[in-house]
Formats: structure tokens, C-alpha cells, sequence
């Protein structure tokens, strides 16, 4: 029965995201607020302003350094392991092992689908061979982001390592499901930041697709194939691209998601500069 209660619990908030950007499709406007479609301006040669800008910003939010403090801070005394072993053993949220591998390709998946969905709800005008033509263009920088992710997981999987808890191989750092998921959610985060909806609903739907993203990375963590830092890297990864290539090509000015924090020299000092986003 607990188990059942579990399962239901996950995915109804997995559905959850799904449910509220289909409602944000209905509300949505034809175009952005400034007459244009979304995906209309996307681009490969953005400039190095931008581009400057672009990683500038995904490097100072805490969407991506927070998460790598977070892995520094499991090193201490063993955390990491210890963690690693008590969810192996006690599976609080999913049950075993192997459940949790399912529910980590689950929630990794529904993280895809948000993504599409949020794709699909942007405003890109009312001529459906426009229509079509700016999704296309759109998805594409969603697609470098993934590809990118992917890759770099890839890359680092093999620079670092790292045995899984499980001893299956040494691909554990970082975990590719998480940084996956995380790209997919912070793309989704970003377009409905394209969305005519309130600040509210707008919190209530980057909740649920914060959801998906520390699920993923939880589910990794009690089916034994990562470590939490291992998971924690991947989701900065994951965020950094998505902040970084939706900035950078979409072509819709650099856009926020939560707090953002700098930190300049002074002669006898230093400015902390915070930055929200709503």
C-alpha cells in the first residue's frame, strides 16, 4: 500500500506540469509582447555580446553554482557515500532499486514531453505555415542545448571515472538522467516565461518542473547508479545549458529564472548585486 501510495504521489506530480502548461496554452497570445513570434528571431551567429552575456548570466545564477556547492558540501566526511547507502538500503521514495530505475526513465521522459509541450504552448503568431517554420526554428535551439547536455555528460562520465555505488562501471560522475531532465525542464521554464499568465501560476508550474528534475536525480541516487553530487553535477550542467543556448539563440533577450547574484570589486570591498527575475 505504500508503495501504491508512492507511485501515485510521483505521478501525479508529474502530470502536474503537464496539466498546467496545457491550461497556459489556452491563455497564451498570438505573439510576444512585442508584436514578434516566439522562435521567429532564433539564430546560429548571435554575436559574442550575446553570447558573452548569455553565459555570463548562466554562470552567476544559482541554478547553476548552487548545485555544485551542494556536491562540494556531500565530500564532507563522507556524506556522499553515506547518503548513497542509507537510500540504497531504506528507498523511502520509491521502494527498491529497481523501481527507482523505472521512475528515473519515467520522470526523465514526462520531462521531455513538458518540453515539447512548452514548445508547443509559446506564441508564434496565427499563420500556421509561419507557425510551423518558427516552432521549427525554436526547437532547434532546444535540440543544440540537449545535444550539448548530452554530450558533455558524456565527456565528463569518461574524464572522471567515478565507480557507480553499485559498482556496475565507472560512469558515474555526473549522472546523465538528472543533467537530461534538467535541460529539459529549465528550456520548458524558460518558454513559458513567454506565456501571458500570472506570477503566480508561473511559480506553480517552474515547482513542478523543479519536481521532475530533483526526482530524476533522487531516483538515480536510491537505485544505486549515482552518488548525490554525481546528480547534483548533472543538474548544473543541465541548467547552465538550457539558461546559456535560451539566451544566447532564441533570440529573445536574456531572461532570468529566480534570483541571479554578481559580485564586483570595489576599492575597498565588494558590491553584491542580486538580480530577480519574474
Amino acid at each position: 500500500m505504500q508503495l501504491v501510495t508512492r507511485s501515485i504521489r510521483f505521478r501525479a506530480a508529474a502530470r502536474l506540469a503537464v496539466l498546467l502548461l496545457a491550461a497556459a496554452t489556452l491563455a497564451a497570445c498570438a505573439t510576444l509582447p512585442d508584436g514578434r513570434s516566439w522562435g521567429e528571431d532564433a539564430t546560429i551567429a548571435p554575436g559574442w555580446q550575446r553570447v558573452r552575456d548569455a553565459a555570463t548570466g548562466a554562470l552567476e545564477s544559482p541554478r547553476f553554482w548552487g548545485p555544485l556547492l551542494g556536491a562540494a558540501v556531500f565530500q564532507v566526511d563522507g556524506w556522499d557515500r553515506k547518503v548513497s547507502n542509507w537510500a540504497r538500503v531504506h528507498a523511502p521514495l520509491f521502494g527498491s532499486e529497481r523501481d527507482a530505475v523505472d521512475w528515473s526513465d519515467r520522470l526523465r521522459t514526462v520531462s521531455g514531453y513538458v518540453y515539447v509541450a512548452s514548445v508547443l504552448a509559446t506564441p508564434s503568431g496565427d499563420d500556421p505555415q509561419q507557425w510551423v517554420l518558427d516552432k521549427l526554428r525554436g526547437a532547434a535551439v532546444g535540440l543544440a542545448a540537449i545535444g550539448a547536455t548530452d554530450e558533455e555528460s558524456w565527456l565528463l562520465k569518461n574524464a572522471a571515472g567515478r565507480e557507480r555505488p553499485n559498482g556496475l562501471d565507472t560512469q558515474s560522475m555526473p549522472s546523465s538522467h538528472t543533467s537530461r531532465s534538467a535541460v529539459l525542464t529549465e528550456l520548458a521554464a524558460r518558454n513559458v516565461q513567454s506565456l501571458d499568465v500570472t506570477p503566480a501560476t508561473r511559480r506553480v508550474i517552474d515547482f513542478g518542473l523543479d519536481v521532475l528534475t530533483y526526482g530524476t536525480a533522487w531516483a538515480r541516487v536510491e537505485s544505486g547508479y549515482h552518488f548525490p553530487s554525481d546528480t547534483l553535477v548533472g543538474m548544473s550542467l543541465g541548467n547552465f545549458n538550457g539558461a546559456f543556448f535560451n539566451d544566447a539563440f532564441l533570440g529573445l533577450g536574456a531572461a532570468s529564472r529566480g534570483a541571479q547574484f554578481s559580485v564586483t570589486p570595489l576599492p575597498r570591498g565588494a558590491a553584491l548585486t542580486v538580480r530577480v527575475g519574474f
